[in-house]
């Protein structure tokens, strides 16, 4: 979401929001697809042990690669932004600015070190932040919408809006972690439906009024503008600090920030963690445990700090091959496997049949095509 409004900017508010719909739809979809999917498998299995038993040993070995690339890419980019939130705070409170690596390393200890904790009571501290998220958001909204200047919300290309859809499919991303999710409600369908449903729909609701109240008081153009902060590999907090001068709104995106990245950070890196223990047959408990933690949080320290400009450019990344590869392709050849080959009979079905598969991995080329001719 930080980088959301900075990635549509050339498009305008209209086509913005008409790409994030389909996204909206596309990323509802593919969750469900992985409900279905995990709910064939016991309990505890995660992506690697299902693409191996519908998939084969090819399946095994994408959704080892795609797995890895995502959660890290992810996970590198909210270390680069949680560096930032760092240096801000340091800056504020100590009058210090430290290097960037010294900030990647202090976010990483201070946040990292949460994945030694249980599941549920990791899941109690990011609901908590959540609640903390929302919160801050609602006074970001109450008076951000005093600051929307409607004549800059007239920008209006929906050819650009295509070029958003990577970074689009990111900041709806959650697919990762639904294996997860499965084992946390013990199986539960109808939670897991209002979990995926809601999950997704809120965020669109909310990245709706994010991209309205940014769009409408942060110049495209300029210092500070929004197409700077693309080229500085910013998110849109950064411009957006620098044009609003009410103090409490500042403090509202501030907090706000903090709590998306860090409640992004922890969600990634704990569907992580449960793919690293189900594809190296690792206990979570004790000195594997510790091993598994720092799996997890070295090499993306390491990244953060080499690509001090990653935070958009991995988010972008992710979303255009990640997101489209293992939260598209991916759950809609399992399906397709398991409903129609192996012919599998779970608790959940998703409805729809071969067209929407067909729709989900059609959607899925269109977004690496975009992606490919972004990258040339």
């Amino acid at each position: 979401m930080l980088a959301l409004p900075v990635d549509t900017s050339s498009a305008g508010f209209i086509p913005a929001v008409v790409s994030m719909f389909f996204c909206w739809l596309f990323m509802m979809i593919t969750g469900l697809l992985y409900v279905e999917v995990a709910l064939w498998m016991e309990e505890g299995t995660h992506v690697m042990t299902m693409s191996e038993r519908l998939l084969g040993f090819p399946g095994k070995i994408a959704s080892l690669i795609l797995f890895l690339f995502m959660g890290y890419a992810s996970l590198v980019a909210y270390t680069t932004g949680g560096a930032f939130i760092m240096e801000s705070f340091f800056l504020k409170s100590l009058m210090h600015e430290p290097s960037h690596a010294l900030n990647c390393l202090f976010f990483t200890l201070i946040f990292g070190s949460l994945f030694f904790l249980s599941t549920k009571f990791l899941g109690r501290i990011n609901a908590t932040l959540v609640f903390g998220m929302i919160g801050a958001y609602i006074g970001l909204v109450a008076i951000g919408t005093t600051e929307v200047d409607m004549s800059l919300l007239n920008r209006s290309n929906f050819k650009e809006a295509f070029v958003a859809f990577p970074i689009l499919l990111t900041v709806f991303s959650y697919q990762i972690i639904v294996p997860t999710l499965v084992t946390y409600v013990q199986r539960d369908v109808k939670v897991l439906k209002r979990a995926i449903f809601w999950g997704t729909t809120i965020p669109f609701i909310a990245y709706i009024l994010w991209e309205w109240i940014v769009l409408g008081s942060v110049p495209h153009e300029g210092d500070p503008g929004l197409l700077q902060a693309y080229e500085l590999g910013q998110g849109a907090i950064e411009p957006f600090r620098k044009v609003v001068k009410h103090p409490y709104l500042i403090l509202f995106a501030d907090f706000f920030a903090f709590f998306a990245i860090i409640t992004s950070y922890l969600g990634i890196g704990l569907g992580l963690f449960d793919f690293l223990a189900d594809s190296l047959k690792q206990a979570k408990k004790g000195v594997r445990k510790f091993g598994l933690v720092l799996l997890i949080t070295i090499p993306s320290l390491l990244f953060a700090i080499i690509f001090p400009k990653a935070f958009r450019y991995a988010l972008e990344i992710t979303g255009g091959f990640g997101d489209a590869l293992l939260g598209g392709v991916l759950p809609a050849c399992m399906v397709l496997s398991g409903r129609y080959w192996q012919k599998r009979e779970g608790a959940f079905r998703v409805m729809g049949g071969k067209p929407l598969l067909s729709y989900v991995l059609l959607f899925s080329l269109f977004i690496i095509l975009i992606q490919v001719i972004n990258l040339l």
